[in-house]
């Protein structure tokens, strides 16, 4: 798409990849994204804000070229990963005066995974300005918000930020703002589940750190733009903070119906005593959805059968998904079934170390479930209940 102006001066220059459908190969990407690449045309000086994904990079430039842009003076570099940093090295072929402003780390990242040469930096610090005339950009170093040499950006006469993937969705649409504002909510939801929570705690403080700036415009490196930044201000601070709500989310597999009859029973008991609970059978979910539904949940209950002397190769990966993401969740349990022993409850408590959540007694039955695992079922959904109180979610 051509380019489109925010303010004055003022473009987003970046590109959609309508068609993309996996990140990093790793994370689903149901509705596409956008590499959004910003140009501020100052009285003096110009500057671009990221790049594109090298597989896009010809029609960035192609943008550039289409504004008339026959000088850029500096390349800001917010983040190195190459989704956005990936295109500047055509940028400097073809703009060959330009120079690339970001943090020590960011340049060492840069040296190294797109070997751009030392003396095409300029590197900044916290607080520090570069001034482009009419139009002065102040940088943000903001470390482990995603990667430990992120930094945003913020124009401060237009008091637009610049925010790299914090703020972010993978959603490609025509629309430059975010217009339809609950299909927007859900993108960025998961995009934050997907890479953001993590960091959540960083998350939290740079939220306070920005309350310092007027910020009119936020302007992320995916997705539709906010001209109503409290939008998605208000939803990242309800995000980060340690509210949970009175859900329970439940990853499962089954292979001979043991573990997933004892899924439905307990599913039952949870709604019977008033519990969301929202089952996951990982054999055919997305991903994404789960690292969705893990954002806001009190409690965690992984139910798998036991594959040798270990849990089901899927329910090892959804664990491991937890454990990585670090939601706010509270509590944990465990439920399955063997036939002649092993250490899948073991195995799958150990890789829970990230969490900060407390275990709730598990429900580990030998074989088909009998009238007494599912009274067992009946206590791990009542003592469920209870911590729920407890936080008086209920």
């Amino acid at each position: 798409m051509a380019a489109r102006e925010i303010k004055s001066g003022i473009y987003w220059a970046g590109v959609h990849h309508w068609d993309r459908r996996l990140f990093d190969e790793l994370i689903p990407l149901p509705d596409g994204t956008t590499y959004n690449a910003y140009l501020v045309k100052g009285s003096e000086k110009t500057a671009l804000i990221d790049s594109a994904d090298p597989v896009k990079e010809d029609e960035l430039i192609a943008n550039l070229q289409n504004l008339g842009i026959e000088r850029i003076d500096y390349v800001i570099s917010n983040h190195a990963e190459q989704d956005h940093s990936g295109g500047i090295p055509k940028v400097l072929t073809t703009y060959p005066d330009a120079k690339v402003v970001t943090n020590p780390k960011c340049k060492t990242m840069l040296m190294d995974l797109l070997l751009i040469p030392e003396q095409k930096f300029i590197v900044v610090n916290d607080k520090d300005t570069l001034p482009l005339g009419d139009k002065t950009l102040e940088f943000i170093i903001a470390p482990w918000v995603h990667w430990p040499e992120t930094m945003l950006t913020y124009s401060r006469e237009d008091e637009i930020l610049f925010p790299c993937d914090l703020f972010g969705s993978h959603l490609a649409t025509s629309d430059l703002y975010a217009v339809d504002e609950a299909r927007v909510y859900e993108a960025a939801k998961r995009y934050y589940a997907e890479i953001m929570m993590p960091f959540r705690n960083n998350i939290q403080k740079h939220l306070k750190r920005l309350q310092e700036y007027k910020i009119e415009i936020i302007a992320p490196s995916h997705g539709p733009l906010h001209n109503r930044p409290d939008f998605i201000l208000d939803a990242y601070r309800d995000w980060t903070s340690d509210n949970v709500k009175n859900e329970v989310i439940l990853p499962y597999v089954s292979m001979h119906g043991s573990t997933e009859k004892m899924v439905k029973y307990f599913i039952e008991a949870l709604i019977q005593k008033g519990i969301t609970v929202k089952p996951f059978n990982l054999t055919k979910t997305d991903i994404g959805e789960l690292a969705v539904a893990l954002v806001d949940a009190a409690t965690i209950v992984i139910a798998t059968p036991t594959v040798l002397v270990g849990p089901h190769p899927a329910a090892v990966y959804a664990t491991y998904l937890a454990n990585a993401l670090r939601p706010k969740a509270k509590y944990a349990s465990v439920i399955g079934s063997y036939s002649w022993g092993g250490k899948m409850l073991d195995q799958i408590t150990s890789m829970l170390g990230n969490l900060k959540v407390e275990l709730i007694p598990p429900v580990i039955i030998k074989g088909y479930p009998k009238t007494s695992d599912f009274k067992a079922l009946e206590r791990l959904a009542e003592d469920i209940l209870q911590k729920h109180k407890e936080l008086k979610l209920l």
